[in-house]
């Protein structure tokens, strides 16, 4: 697929609209002025951990355990049968021609780059609020990163930046579906078309999350996931995901992930053992046939976060109307964000900072720009956000708990 061709793909879109699953949620959710009663009113304290992947677990504990027991069985641990139907699975799910299961998200990104070419004196575009492996991954093929700031409203990078970035050595945009929000796609592909480059989705937080009627995955050249366990669709240990509608992109990467090898004992290429494991690609086959059932979940818990926080001094998450949030993460900004985060720890209330230092000011990638002031949106950012407690068996009590604490810390 030439890198102009974003768009033309066949199959991209699986009606995502089939994935809105309102009938899974139980009557606890229906009133929103039932969770406010009880957060006028919050315990003293309440044990809310910032996810929980055992309750994800015990959900399908049965099914997962008869899934690793049949590898077991088999004893296929190595790119195994289960990897295979994983693999189809989810790029079934996307709507993408191929998937190639992979050992992390990180090596995900490394291996699309790697399979296009792109190495050192290319330029790759993305954004400086990430997590650090966007950036790894562009940085170990040898090109240089180029940090571009977002938008305050998505937290995505900015369009206009990317277009302002632009150097006769860019190969490639990484545009990061950051916290379960797409980025602004349509705008980043018209750029990439007009500059000849090669888009890269990192979709690690996005898993389910829809496009203007398309899932994540299917918007770019080629899309990175992870199942890191906190994901939404998460392994019980690292993993990830190459999707592409490309066969020739897919034939290398099958390659590039098992040393260089697409038939046993010959090497076509140089590679890497960068393969996704038997066990955890039986495990995530499980839980993909619930993901849109515990995505649907998320956005019921945004949205009373959403009711709950009304009317205080936080911004709380904005979606894009054209765009199906899969809220890995519920990311307010906040006045006073360390003291709430101390106020929220004291009540038994987990939290998370993504993330509290950008890519630029790291130690290991200042190089990248010239220090504070470089990136003003994703800066101001850096120094007010919070996530929030967000998984998909979050109890109600939960998230009037977090909520009617949030609100006292600021009613004094």
């Amino acid at each position: 697929m030439s890198a102009t061709s974003i768009g033309a793909q066949s199959g991209a879109g699986t009606g995502a609209s089939a994935g809105r699953h309102a009938d899974v949620l139980t009557n606890d959710w229906a009133d929103l002025e039932g969770a406010r009663a009880m957060a006028a009113e919050p315990a003293a304290t309440m044990d809310v951990p910032f996810v929980a992947v055992r309750r994800t677990y015990d959900a399908q504990r049965s099914e997962i355990d008869a899934a690793i027991a049949r590898v077991l069985e088999h004893g296929d641990f190595v790119l195994g049968g289960a990897v295979i139907a994983f693999e189809e699975a989810f790029a079934a799910y996307c709507g993408a021609g191929h998937a190639i299961g992979v050992d992390s998200g990180f090596s995900a990104l490394e291996l699309i780059l790697r399979a296009h070419g792109i190495g050192p004196g290319d330029e790759v575009i993305t954004a400086a609020n990430t997590f650090v492996a966007t950036v790894g991954a562009i940085d170990i093929v040898g090109a240089r990163p180029v940090l571009v700031d977002i938008t305050p409203d998505t937290f995505t990078l900015d369009p206009d930046a990317v277009a302002a970035a632009i150097t006769p050595a860019a190969r490639a945009i990484i545009p990061v579906h950051l916290y379960g929000q797409p980025a602004d796609m349509d705008a980043v592909a018209a750029i990439a078309a007009r500059h000849g480059l090669l888009v890269v989705e990192d979709a690690c937080q996005a898993h389910g999350a829809v496009y203007r009627g398309r899932r994540t995955g299917v918007l770019g050249h080629a899309a990175a996931f992870s199942f890191y366990p906190a994901k939404n669709l998460g392994a019980f240990g690292d993993g990830g995901m190459v999707v592409t509608d490309d066969a020739g992109t897919a034939a290398t990467i099958r390659k590039l992930r098992n040393l260089g090898s697409a038939e046993k004992y010959r090497h076509d290429v140089k590679g890497y053992n960068r393969r996704l494991d038997t066990l955890h690609a039986a495990v995530l086959s499980v839980k993909l046939a619930r993901l849109e059932r515990d995505n649907a979940a998320r956005r019921r818990i945004a949205s009373l976060y959403d009711g709950l926080l009304d009317g205080l001094p936080v911004r709380t998450p904005w979606t894009r109307p054209d765009v199906e949030h899969a809220h890995h993460l519920y990311v307010i900004e906040a006045d006073e964000r360390d003291a709430l985060r101390q106020h929220l720890v004291a009540v038994g209330v987990a939290t998370g900072i993504h993330y509290p230092v950008p890519i630029h000011l790291q130690p290991a990638y200042d190089f990248l720009a010239d220090g504070t002031g470089s990136f003003p949106a994703t800066e101001t950012g850096a120094e007010r956000i919070l996530s929030l407690p967000m998984y998909p068996h979050m109890p109600l009590a939960a998230v009037a708990h977090t909520a009617g604490w949030i609100t006292r810390f600021y009613s004094g």
